[in-house]
């Protein structure tokens, strides 16, 4: 079984972004970079399936910059076999991305897509939906247990209301949730190992997909500063405040 995991570059969730000075965008510059962490998790479910025997081969994709190879190295330093780069300075949105994922779906062929929920970054949760629309597969989103049986792929995702259980044929398309798993972290011989893996680099133009983009970002600017909270004397206060100052009732 082939699995195919996409990854994106995105700023370290522990550092704290802020708009440029002119407010035209986020200021990335010296930023630290890591893969996206839910499909770190992707990743490590993928890896996962393949100590079991169950998968044959992980291929990392990412569609970005040339300085993704630096998490595609990542992914196959925690066990990903082969990857491949879409290369593009244009900052691509999730449907040219499921348009450059389907190409390499119809190339690679694979009986599995494990990829994030979404990134945070973006916090869009559409590639993988998109993915599915266009290659048809089966999908599940939002999973937090996966069960590989005889080409059936049952998927236990969260929902509103509590868990919902599915069962997918496949090739199937499952995008990661929080809980699906605790990624591991990669160690120095599979990081050495990893430079010595083959990473694939082509465009979007040669696999025929237009990645021009459709929206224009107006600007960016932090949320208003909260104001702090006070301390109420006695719920009759409370009700004055909420309806006079506050104004919700």
């Amino acid at each position: 079984m082939k699995v195919l995991v996409p990854v994106k570059r995105v700023v370290d969730y522990n550092v704290k972004v802020r708009p440029k000075a002119d407010g035209s965008d986020a200021d990335l510059a010296n930023l630290k970079m890591s893969i996206n962490p839910f499909c770190e998790i992707a990743v490590e479910e993928a890896v996962r399936l393949k100590e079991k025997g169950m998968a044959s081969e992980i291929v990392a994709v990412s569609v970005g910059q040339e300085q993704s190879q630096e998490q595609l190295r990542t992914a196959l330093a925690l066990g990903a076999d082969r990857a491949i780069l879409v290369s593009t300075d244009v900052v691509v949105e999730p449907l040219a991305v499921a348009k450059c994922l389907q190409k390499l779906c119809a190339r690679e062929e694979p009986d599995l897509v494990l990829l994030g929920k979404q990134a945070i970054d973006g916090d869009n949760n559409q590639t993988g939906q998109m993915l599915g629309a266009l290659t048809g597969y089966g999908q599940a989103t939002f999973a937090s247990d996966l069960l590989i049986q005889n080409s059936e792929a049952t998927v236990v995702r969260e929902v509103d209301g509590g868990l919902q259980t599915l069962s997918l044929s496949l090739p199937a398309i499952v995008t990661a949730d929080l809980r699906l798993n605790e990624p591991r972290y990669a160690s120095l011989p599979n990081i050495m190992k990893a430079k010595r893996k083959p990473l694939e680099t082509v465009t979007p133009e040669e696999l025929g997909v237009n990645v021009a983009l459709r929206t224009n970002l107006i600007g960016v600017k932090l949320p208003p500063d909260r104001q702090a909270g006070i301390i109420v004397e006695d719920s009759r206060q409370l009700v004055d405040k909420l309806k006079n100052e506050a104004k919700v009732i």
